[in-house]
């Protein structure tokens, strides 16, 4: 069995639980790639309630809730999802070495732990917070003790307010239409021709949901990610220029690159 063939069985193995028990069954952090074949199952016809969520709203990686019948996504809280965020944080900031989204993650698997009970890791002035399963917190807490050369010190986000988020940079331009290609040419300043593979290829998401056609067309607030290039957030129109093209805005993830793994 592969791993798409495993995570389709297990997926269809929670929605049975949870029928089965009247209540939601969550899923471990999922990938993209994982969340696409999440919908692709059409689970929602079946009369399910689906809602996905990774500790904070523009984040990548998201655990999913499987519940029968209809269930409000607002209802539904971090702990209900069982996930933790925790900072981390250098022991000595004055003599610690620069850290990359890389380093935290190799040190966290390092430790013995599938990527999967990890969720987003968000870098950011000499510090970190990552998401995630509560189940794993204690361990974490107890076993994390050094990044690369740096000794650090763990410890939980309780407040809503100190959930750290990522950094989000305004841009505007002018496209013929509102297609998904357009926009990707210019998150990246890349002509579309160039980009084109990247659709075929089966490396753009919009909302967690593979995009196969150029002619896609987002809608405000779709967070389209791009793998190995990074994500943005669709503003909307705001009008036509002189020339009669369509007057769009999007928010860019500073240091959203996607790594390909």
């Amino acid at each position: 069995m592969d791993e798409k063939e495993f995570l389709m069985k297990r997926i269809r193995e929670l929605a049975n639980l949870s029928e089965k028990r009247g209540m939601p069954s969550f899923s471990d952090f999922l990938t993209l790639y994982e969340q696409n074949l999440v919908y692709s199952l059409h689970l929602e016809n079946k009369g399910f309630s689906v809602i996905s969520f990774g500790g904070y709203p523009e984040a990548e990686r998201k655990v999913f809730s499987i519940c029968p019948g209809i269930q409000r996504g607002d209802s539904l809280s971090r702990e209900d999802f069982g996930i933790c965020c925790l900072s981390v944080m250098p022991k000595s900031p004055r003599f610690a070495q620069p850290l990359s989204h890389r380093d935290y993650l190799g040190a966290l698997i390092h430790l013995g732990v599938e990527r999967s009970v990890i969720g987003d890791i968000l870098v950011r002035d000499g510090s970190a917070s990552f998401f995630c399963l509560q189940h794993m917190a204690d361990f974490f807490l107890d076993n994390l003790n050094q990044v690369k050369h740096n000794a650090v010190v763990l410890s939980r986000v309780e407040e809503e307010e100190e959930l750290p988020r990522p950094r989000l940079i305004a841009k505007s331009g002018t496209v013929a239409s509102v297609r998904i290609d357009s926009l990707i040419s210019l998150a990246f300043q890349e002509s579309r021709s160039s980009l084109a593979p990247l659709i075929s290829q089966g490396l753009v998401y919009v909302n967690g949901k593979l995009v196969g056609s150029a002619g896609f067309e987002p809608q405000e607030g779709d967070i389209v990610s791009v793998r190995g290039k990074g994500r943005f957030r669709y503003e909307g129109e705001s009008g036509r220029s002189k020339k009669g093209r369509l007057c769009v805005g999007i928010s860019l993830y500073k240091g959203s690159v996607i790594p390909n793994y």
